[in-house]
């Protein structure tokens, strides 16, 4: 790892939209290969107008190679994306993949990191950007900057914000028996004394490590792709990024929230999920796969197990509590029936195994 870290820096060219680095090889022949210094991968699936938007936030950046993915749209998006990309001229720095089957957002961002991996010429970053997003003028440098200044760090996420410059949480721990039963019960008293184990904290305005941070806007060290692979085709969607966050931080590296990158999320437009505009829709079984999948890949079967009974039984809990003050619901409808069906009621096969190259 040591080796990666101190990598030669690319040194950019004139305009800034390549840097070029001098290697030696194998056989101590020396050859110049020039590559962008980011690649930002973006992955669509029947949101051709928001990775629009997204691209033309994107071109203010400059010095990057977008790798865009269609994840096997049915909505024609990929003829839209390649039309959009030729009419504003974005062919230099664009390029379109399409995927022949939607095998979920992991597995539509590994496509793109194979066909990186398997150039010659390589950025050092990589960027996972939601299509939902759009990028405030030098996000991405920013980010860039971070990781340059701190080698230990392998990953840094922006500040995700609404339109308006409202931040949202964007920087969380990692999720455990004793978050769970906290997120279940949401009792003051309970929440204060378990605070240090809440995975949403309250936003801070600095610089500061965190266990894992969104998905919606991560910029990744090559260096920990290369040692930990991409990200786990077992999630469907939802929890990819935490379990690529936890294996990086097994093998050393850190991750950090850069709020000095800002980028705007339109909450749940690629997804449907907590989409205000929408009328609030049950919890889809791939959410409850994913979660299963991440707590018995990291916590084990019986940590797991306690896990759910806790939340289930705090839930219950608290919706007694709610229905005797009179409070509104604001989760999922029947997200408690929903979860006891799939976590206690439903046979499970065994866990695919992972697939991460």
């Amino acid at each position: 790892m040591t080796g990666d870290l101190q990598r030669e820096r690319e040194n950019e060219t004139d305009n800034g939209s390549r840097a070029c680095t001098s290697r030696a090889t194998a056989t101590q022949e020396t050859s110049e290969k020039c590559s962008p210094r980011v690649t930002v991968v973006i992955v669509n699936y029947n949101t051709a107008d928001l990775v629009i938007d997204c691209l033309r936030s994107v071109v203010q950046e400059g010095g990057v190679k977008v790798m865009l993915v269609d994840n096997a749209s049915p909505d024609g998006s990929a003829d839209r994306l390649r039309v959009a990309v030729q009419e504003n001229g974005w062919g230099d720095w664009v390029e379109l993949l399409v995927a022949s089957r939607n095998g979920g957002f992991a597995a539509g961002n590994n496509v793109a990191l194979r066909h990186v991996f398997a150039s010659e010429a390589m950025s050092e970053y990589v960027l996972l950007l939601n299509p939902d997003t759009v990028v405030r003028p030098g996000a991405i440098r920013s980010l860039v900057a971070f990781l340059e200044a701190h080698p230990r760090a392998g990953i840094a996420g922006s500040r995700l914000e609404n339109p308006d410059g409202t931040p949202q949480r964007s920087a969380f721990r990692f999720p455990g028996m004793a978050a769970e039963f906290e997120n279940g019960l949401r009792l003051g008293l309970v929440s204060r004394l378990l605070a240090r184990f809440v995975v949403a904290p309250a936003v801070r305005e600095e610089e500061h490590s965190a266990a894992w941070v969104s998905g919606a806007s991560m910029l990744v060290r090559r260096a920990v792709f290369e040692q930990i692979g991409f990200l786990d085709e077992g999630y469907f969607l939802y929890f990819e990024e935490v379990d690529f966050c936890r294996r990086a931080s097994t093998a050393g590296w850190e991750c950090w929230y850069v709020p000095e990158s800002r980028v705007v999320h339109l909450v749940g437009q690629a997804t449907g999920m907590n989409n205000s505009k929408q009328q609030q829709r049950q919890i889809p079984t791939y959410w409850l796969a994913a979660r299963r999948r991440y707590f018995l890949k990291h916590l084990g079967w019986g940590r797991t197990w306690l896990a759910s009974l806790g939340w289930t039984l705090a839930r219950a809990t608290w919706l007694l509590r709610r229905r005797l003050q009179g409070k509104p619901e604001q989760d999922p409808p029947y997200l408690l029936r929903d979860f006891v069906r799939y976590n206690f009621l439903t046979r499970h096969s065994a866990l695919s195994p992972e697939v991460i190259r």
